[in-house]
């Protein structure tokens, strides 16, 4: 584990030889300086984890020391010691970049503790400068996110199926982003500037299913009081995804092969034949084999849709990726909510061994409750339930 590095800058030689004995009992590396000069130098020649510094000093004031020791050292948490009568100037030391203050005479446990936020704090803020930067890297498509080996062998089939017209069966279970990768598939093909139009088949009665795929003509039934495109024709020349297609009806299933067959698209209450040109993405969660075997999907319709299967990988299987999905969904929250929020080291680390059945939208939305409930835009490891903690 590593030892932490600290710098003590006062010019009273007892309040450094206190402190040095306290931290040292503690397994802090520690290094002091009489004045301000004296620990820019040291700044200079030796990287540190904490600073905590008395505010006057002979030399550079500490306010000073404070702004150039920031500039030289940027992870550097800095802790302001002062006296009640210049709380003022600890307030400014605070808004120039210092975690804390604490004022003489201090308490051992008080200080103790600060210094332990403050190196978590810092810890959490480098942590999360590696993240962004290897997020930028390795982000793929847009809202892809992940560089692990399952991830990465998505990556390749998608850009080798967008260049096709072929339909695409998307498997996975829920919650692992089929709807990124169908859109993903349609933003790398050439039909990327043209509509790509989704419909969730288990949302939806099979009379109403049949109208929002195939459109309807006035009087066609009770209130269709006007022709209206179906989402198949909305789809002409882009994509269309068909999530949880195994709940579709046999009766459905049929008009969707003949669609499929023919390219061509029938209103409900119309006798005209449509031509249609969408590329068909389809998506479950459940194992459509089975569904074969049960009498509950058409066979020759599962051969039409999986003529190319992707198989999205559970979180579970790809556990690598967890910190990089987490910098991602701080990074949306952030800009969502104009508020930057960082994690510890150790709040990453729990995260990451979890089993997270709900893949990746359960996680998005712990991190959702954590980034809103957490203090000083900070999670920490006792922000996360401890039934998780306990793992």
């Amino acid at each position: 584990m590593k030892t932490c590095k600290i710098l003590i800058v006062d010019d009273e030689l007892s309040i450094i030889e206190v402190l040095k004995r306290l931290l040292v009992k503690e397994n802090y590396s520690v290094s002091t300086s009489l004045d301000g000069n004296e620990a820019l130098s040291k700044l200079k020649e030796e990287v540190f984890d904490l600073m905590i510094t008395d505010v006057r000093l002979p030399g550079i004031d500490g306010l000073s020391l404070l702004k150039q020791a920031r500039e030289l050292q940027s992870h550097l948490a800095v802790i302001v010691m002062t006296a009640y009568a210049d709380v003022d100037n600890a307030v400014l030391a605070m808004k120039n970049g210092a975690f804390d203050y604490i004022t003489k005479p201090f308490k051992f446990d008080e200080i103790l503790l600060t210094i332990q936020r403050a190196l978590s704090y810092e810890d959490a803020l480098a942590e999360n400068e590696v993240l962004r930067s290897r997020l930028g890297a390795t982000r793929h498509f847009e809202l892809l996110v992940g560089d692990s080996a399952p991830m990465m062998n998505v990556y390749r089939l998608i850009e080798k199926v967008a260049k096709t017209n072929s339909t695409v069966l998307i498997r996975g279970e829920s919650g692992t982003g089929k709807e990124l990768v169908a859109k993903a598939i349609h933003s790398s093909s050439p039909r990327h500037s043209e509509e790509f139009v989704t419909i969730n088949c288990a949302a939806l009665p099979e009379t109403l299913l049949e109208s929002e795929l195939f459109g309807y003509v006035k009087g066609a039934f009770t209130g269709a009081s006007y022709n209206k495109k179906g989402l198949f024709e909305l789809a002409h020349n882009g994509t269309i995804m068909l999530d949880e297609i195994s709940t579709m009806p046999l009766s459905m299933q049929s008009k969707l092969l003949r669609v499929l067959q023919e390219k061509e698209i029938r209103r409900v209450g119309g006798t005209a034949s449509i031509p249609v040109d969408a590329r068909v993405v389809a998506a479950t969660n459940e194992n459509l084999e089975k569904k074969i075997s049960d009498g509950t999907f058409r066979e020759d319709l599962y051969y039409r849709i999986s003529v190319i299967p992707v198989e999205i990988p559970p979180l579970r299987e790809r556990k690598s990726d967890i910190p990089l999905l987490i910098a991602h969904f701080l990074e949306i929250f952030g800009r969502e909510n104009n508020r930057a929020v960082d994690i510890t080291r150790q709040a990453i680390e729990v995260l990451s061994e979890q089993s997270w059945p709900g893949n990746v939208r359960e996680l998005e939305n712990m991190l959702k409750r954590l980034a809103t409930l957490c203090e000083n835009n900070l999670i920490k490891l006792d922000d996360i339930p401890s039934s998780m903690r306990k793992n």
